[in-house]
C-alpha cells in the first residue's frame, strides 16, 4: 500500500509540476551567468582536475557569493560523482542554514547510491523543516533503508491524522505540516521535479531555467536514451551535442560523456568550463572527473545487461 501511495505520489507531481512552474518566476528571471574565466590549452590533467573540483567547491559551498539555485546545481553536479571527497562536500552542507540547500544535499546523496551517506540522511529525519524530512525519508526508501518509513506514512495519511504524532513508537517527530494540503502539493512538485531536471538540480526554478532558456526537454529526454548504449555513433553524436546553443543540451551531453573514460573525452568537455552557464559550467565538471577515473554511481542493473551483454 505504501509504494502504491508513493507512486500516486509521483504521478500527481508530474501533473501538478506545471502548474506551479507558471507561478514561480522570480528566481529563475534573476539568475545570473558564470563569471568569465580564461582556459589554458596547455593545462595539465593535474591542472585541469583541480580546476574542475574548484569549480564544484567554490558553486556548492560559498553561501555568501553564489546563488541559492547555482548551489543547488553544484550539488546536481556533485551528484554524479562517488568518491570521498564529494561524498564530504554533500554532507558538509546538510546543516546549512537554507532548508533548499539541505534538501539538496539529501537529493544528492540519494543520487550517488553511496550507502556510507545513510547515516547522514538519517541525521535529516528530524530536521525542522518538513520538506528536508520528507526529502531525507524518500531518498532513504529508495536506497533500502526505511528508517523514514513513519514520515512516510504519515504523508500518506494526509489529513486524516491529527497534529504532530509519532508514528509506529519511532523516535521522529512527525510536523504537522506534513498533513497540510498545501505542504503535501509542494512537496509532490518538488519530488516530481528531482527526478526528471536531471542536471539541472531540483525544484521549479530548474523547470523555469529551462523554460526560459529555450531549453528542449525532448532533446534532453533522447539524450538519456541513447547515451544508455555506447557505439562509436552514439559517442560521436554526444561529443557534437557539447556545442548546442542550448545549454539543456550541453549540459545533458556532458553529464552522459561522463560514462567514457578516455583522453579525448575529456579534452573536449574541458572547453564547458568556461561555459557562461552555471549548469552546464558545473555539470561539465564533474563529468571531466568522471573521464578522468572517480567514480560515479553505479548504473542500474538494467543499463548494466545491456552494456555487458553485447
Amino acid at each position: 500500500m505504501l509504494l502504491l501511495a508513493l507512486a500516486s505520489m509521483d504521478q500527481a507531481a508530474g501533473r501538478a509540476q506545471s502548474t506551479a512552474a507558471k507561478t514561480d518566476n522570480s528566481a529563475a528571471s534573476s539568475e545570473v551567468e558564470a563569471p568569465a574565466v580564461s582556459l589554458s590549452p596547455t593545462a595539465t590533467s593535474a591542472e585541469r582536475t583541480d580546476q574542475a573540483w574548484l569549480i564544484l567547491t567554490d558553486a556548492a559551498g560559498d553561501m555568501k557569493r553564489m546563488q541559492t539555485q547555482t548551489r543547488i546545481q553544484a550539488l546536481a553536479a556533485l551528484s554524479l560523482l562517488r568518491c570521498p571527497r564529494s561524498a564530504k562536500m554533500i554532507t558538509d552542507v546538510m546543516t546549512d542554514p537554507d532548508v533548499d540547500i539541505r534538501t539538496a544535499a539529501a537529493l544528492a546523496a540519494g543520487q550517488t547510491g553511496d550507502p556510507n551517506l545513510t547515516t547522514n540522511l538519517r541525521n535529516l529525519l528530524d530536521d525542522k523543516e518538513p520538506q528536508v524530512a520528507f526529502t531525507a525519508a524518500m531518498t532513504l526508501w529508495k536506497m533500502g533503508d526505511k528508517s523514514g518509513e513513519d514520515i512516510l506514512m504519515a504523508v500518506v495519511d494526509g489529513e486524516r491524522s491529527a497534529g504532530p504524532t509519532t508514528v509506529h513508537g519511532t523516535e521522529h517527530k512527525i510536523d504537522k505540516d506534513l498533513h497540510d494540503p498545501k505542504m503535501l502539493a509542494k512537496l509532490g512538485v518538488m519530488q516530481g521535479a528531482s527526478m526528471f531536471l536531471g542536471p539541472f538540480g531540483y525544484g521549479i526554478t530548474a523547470f523555469e531555467f529551462i523554460h526560459q532558456s529555450g531549453g528542449d526537454l525532448t532533446r534532453v529526454a533522447a539524450i538519456e536514451q541513447i547515451s544508455q548504449e555506447k557505439t562509436d555513433p552514439i559517442h560521436k553524436e554526444l561529443l557534437a551535442a557539447l556545442g548546442d546553443k542550448d545549454p539543456a543540451v550541453r549540459a545533458a551531453a556532458a553529464k552522459a560523456l561522463g560514462d567514457y573514460h578516455d583522453k579525448a573525452t575529456s579534452v573536449a568537455i574541458y572547453p564547458l568550463f568556461a561555459d557562461k552557464k552555471y549548469p552546464v559550467r558545473l555539470t561539465a565538471a564533474a563529468a571531466y572527473l568522471r573521464t578522468t577515473g572517480t567514480p560515479g554511481p553505479l548504473l542500474p542493473a538494467i543499463a548494466r545487461g545491456s552494456r555487458t551483454g553485447r
